[in-house]
């Protein structure tokens, strides 16, 4: 690169090329700090690493091992941690080390602790896979610990697994070489981080096992506390992390995410506090495996949902219940829970048409977002007869609805048309699993040609667009956690 005068880039001012690197993206802007000393030297300026977000492990960027990710983590945060704004990561030492050895496709979507009288090479796998999370978890609240600028910190732990058998939590790590020692420190780290914090507006733990105690929003500093806006603290553990005394120093939060079962009636009471900054957003997590330990007891009641929304009059909430029976579901559906997404999934247990009933009467005015979703091998149908499917009431009665996921549960293909009609161009997101699609041949002596181009050709035409029926259903499976993650992430982003 010449400039006029056989004036060469180096002697540009450092200003000036730190200006120019702001427009390259982090990968970018890492690649060219290998060209010399001075481009290193203006690439690391604070300026230029307001924001990083990082997603470790998993086999992801080019297939690589989450040990093998662990270097370039310390690299980053040595280099940016002690003064990033904004830091968002993702570890995944699950995903490709705790896999089942055999291919039985029941295994896809669950992983658990090794039996120890399994394959010895899953125990192997999956105690190096565990010690990798901690070493990169301090890694990090090595690097952070003393950052005073922090705004927003956003972690995700993909550990946390849905099983029948139970739950893989903390106690696991427990196994793992030095584990006990390695778990203490982080917690120290994590609450110096909050301790040390001045601005922190964005806290997000989301199943970082071994990370989040009932003591932890305690050594949150008090100018943190007024800044803060939104809370994020999802770990299943058996008592609840957040207690009312620290929720209440929290005055000015707008956005809250928790499991079901720690959003107690008590915890509701103090948010609907006119002395508080209204609420806007509040995601929650119900696990079945989980209501044996946490169960619905001391929940909030439909007076205390009546409350929060008279104070908190744009309120919308986010719910996701993973392997719940209908009848728990029946008991958390309160009329004044003002309902904006509800994600249903489950690998046994049915929905009945009961409880899609009862969602489609009571929350027609506020559902955005449906996804019914079920990791099963027979696909149960909802309707009692075909003529009145409680999907097609639901696309009816919701006359808000713009996302509708199914996949698991028989969907007639002229019950389909129907909601494509019913909801035309205002239904964003119609994603349906093939799998799922039945045809009744009754109304296949009526239609001409192929059945699959015709269904294809009239949901298109009831939607105003092109539309095809999901034909990978790993598509619409996602892992359930990190699909609540990533969605109470955007709805709160949406306050």
């Amino acid at each position: 690169m010449a400039l006029c005068g056989g004036v060469g880039a180096m002697a540009l001012p450092s200003e000036l090329i730190v200006h120019i690197f702001s427009f390259l993206s982090d990968r970018d802007k890492l690649r060219a700090s290998a060209v010399c000393s001075r481009w290193r030297e203006c690439l690391f300026y604070p300026a230029l690493w307001t924001e990083l977000k990082l997603r470790i492990g998993g086999g992801c960027n080019g297939g690589g091992s989450s040990s093998d990710e662990t270097p370039r983590l310390e690299f980053l945060m040595r280099k940016f941690g002690s003064f990033v704004r904004e830091l968002q990561l993702d570890l995944a030492p699950v995903e490709g080390n705790l896999s089942h050895l055999n291919s039985d496709p029941s295994s896809n979507r669950t992983d658990q602790p090794p039996d120890p009288n399994s394959d010895p090479r899953l125990s192997e796998r999956w105690r190096d896979a565990m010690a990798t999370y901690l070493d990169q978890v301090l890694c990090v609240f090595t690097g952070i610990r003393n950052n005073r600028n922090l705004q927003k910190l956003s972690l995700y732990g993909d550990t946390f697994i849905l099983q029948q058998e139970g739950l893989l939590d903390s106690s696991n790590l427990h196994q793992i070489h030095q584990g006990d020692k390695k778990i203490n420190e982080i917690q120290q780290l994590f609450m110096e981080l909050l301790s040390n914090s001045r601005q922190l507006r964005w806290l997000s733990c989301s199943f970082m096992l071994g990370l989040v105690t009932p003591c932890s929003l305690a050594c949150l500093s008090n100018p943190s506390a007024e800044t803060l806006q939104h809370l994020s603290l999802l770990d299943h553990q058996l008592g609840p992390i957040i207690s009312p005394s620290e929720l209440d120093r929290l005055s000015n939060l707008r956005s809250l995410a928790l499991d079901f079962s720690d959003f107690t009636s008590e915890l509701c009471g103090l948010l609907a506090s006119p002395r508080r900054t209204p609420l806007h957003r509040l995601s929650l997590l119900l696990s079945g495996a989980a209501l044996e330990f946490k169960p619905l007891e001391g929940t909030a009641t439909e007076d205390d949902w009546k409350a929060l929304v008279r104070v908190s009059a744009n309120l919308r909430v986010y719910i996701m219940a993973l392997e719940v029976d209908s009848s728990e579901l029946l008991r958390i559906l309160k009329p004044s829970l003002p309902l904006e997404r509800l994600h249903l999934d489950s690998y046994s247990t049915l929905v009945t048409d009961a409880t899609l009933e009862l969602i489609s009467q009571q929350y027609n005015k506020t559902l955005t977002h449906f996804l019914l979703l079920r990791d099963g091998t027979n696909f149960p149908d909802l309707s009692i007869n075909r003529n009145e499917d409680p999907l097609v009431l639901l696309a009816w009665r919701c006359t808000q609805l713009a996302v509708l996921v199914i996949h698991g549960y028989t969907i007639w293909s002229h019950n389909l048309v129907a909601i494509s009609r019913l909801r035309g161009s205002s239904l964003r997101v119609l994603t349906v699993s093939e799998e799922s699609i039945d045809f009744d041949p009754d109304q296949s002596v009526y239609v001409e040609g192929d059945p699959v181009h015709n269904l294809v050709k009239e949901v298109s035409l009831g939607l105003g667009r092109v539309w095809h029926p999901c034909l990978d259903s790993s598509l619409v499976l996602a892992e359930p956690t990190q699909q609540f993650h990533r969605e109470l992430h955007a709805f709160s982003m949406g306050m």
